[in-house]
């Protein structure tokens, strides 16, 4: 089991939050995830959601995804068309809402990794490597395994569960 990524890099900071990602003003109005991709991350940059490209992948500091636990911050950035996000850190209930919704959360150093490089991702193996190729530089992260790698493959936990039925464990 591997999964392949290749992307243009989008850089954030430190401690982006779940109210970062899409404002609470924005759920108010509605949690329709199509609508929502055009606010996304928008109290950080606001033009950052018009300037998405299908297949970018978002590269954060430490603490990605803290806030409150809500879903709608990882399916907004999956129905942006980002695949996935790499951060030194995720606040955990983040990390389980992305593989739940098909958004590969990687781990591992991301400082010298700059706006606009190139990035190629394989997941599967006993780590995570990413390989800046604007760079030459490669790091590895902490690597997605079990379940968790299953239920990526599939795009996310409810695909999972209709192609398998029920969690194999």
């Amino acid at each position: 089991m591997t999964i392949a990524l290749e992307g243009r890099a989008r850089r954030l900071g430190d401690n982006i939050n779940t109210d970062y990602i899409i404002a609470s003003t924005r759920k108010r109005d509605t949690l329709d995830e199509s609508v929502l991709k055009r606010y996304l991350l928008e109290t950080v940059d606001p033009s950052f959601a018009a300037s998405v490209r299908p297949r970018d992948l978002v590269v954060a500091g430490r603490n990605f995804g803290c806030g409150s636990a809500m879903e709608v911050a990882a399916t907004v950035i999956v129905a942006a068309g980002i695949k996935g996000v790499l951060a030194r850190s995720f606040s955990r209930t983040f990390y389980r809402n992305a593989i739940n919704n098909g958004l590969v959360p990687i781990e591992c150093e991301t400082a010298d990794i700059r706006e606009g490089d190139r990035l190629e991702i394989q997941l599967g193996g006993p780590v995570v490597t990413v390989a800046d190729t604007s760079t030459g530089q490669t790091v590895t992260g902490t690597a997605v395994t079990g379940i968790m790698l299953e239920i990526l493959e599939s795009g996310g936990l409810v695909p999972y569960l209709r192609r398998a039925g029920r969690f194999h464990v």
